[in-house]
C-alpha cells in the first residue's frame, strides 16, 4: 500500500517535533509540564519520553523498524490521553474532552495502524526486505 507513507510522515514528524520541543521548551513542554501533571520524577520522565519521541518518530519517518518503533509511541500517546484528557471528563464533560483529544485520538489510531500495516512500499524496511529476498 503506497499511501502508508502519509501516515508515517504525520506520525513521524509530530512525535519528532514534540520530542524536540521537550528539550527546547522544558518548562512548557518538558519537565515543567510533567511536574504540572503530577508525574513522578518529571525531569527524568520528560527526557525519557522526549528521547523515545525523537528516536521512534525518526524511525517511523524513514520507515525503519516501523512496527517496533510505533509501540513506544502508542504507549506514550495512550498515557498522554489518560492523564491529560480522560481523567478530566467528570469536570469538563465528554464533548469538551472529545474536542481536545481529537489529535491525540488520531495519533493513537495511526500508531495502531503502523503496528499492523508496517512501513509500506516507500521505506527502508521494504528496501531491506527486497534485498533479502533477492539474495
Amino acid at each position: 500500500m503506497k499511501s502508508i507513507i502519509f501516515i508515517r510522515i504525520a506520525v513521524g514528524l509530530i512525535f519528532l517535533s514534540e520530542g524536540i520541543q521537550k528539550f527546547l521548551f522544558p518548562e512548557l513542554r518538558g519537565f515543567g509540564r510533567f511536574a504540572e501533571l503530577g508525574m513522578a520524577n518529571p525531569e527524568f520522565t520528560s527526557y525519557l519520553v522526549a528521547y523515545f519521541e525523537i528516536i521512534c518518530g525518526a524511525l517511523v519517518l524513514i520507515g525503519l523498524l516501523t512496527r517496533f518503533a510505533a509501540i513506544p509511541l502508542f504507549i506514550i500517546i495512550l498515557v498522554a490521553i489518560t492523564i491529560t484528557k480522560i481523567i478530566h471528563i467528570p469536570e469538563q464533560g465528554f464533548w469538551e474532552i472529545a474536542h481536545g483529544a481529537r489529535t491525540d485520538f488520531a495519533m493513537l489510531l495511526s500508531t495502531l495502524f503502523l503496528m499492523s500495516a508496517g512501513s509500506g512500499k516507500f521505506s527502508i524496511d521494504n528496501f531491506r526486505s527486497s534485498i533479502n529476498h533477492h539474495q
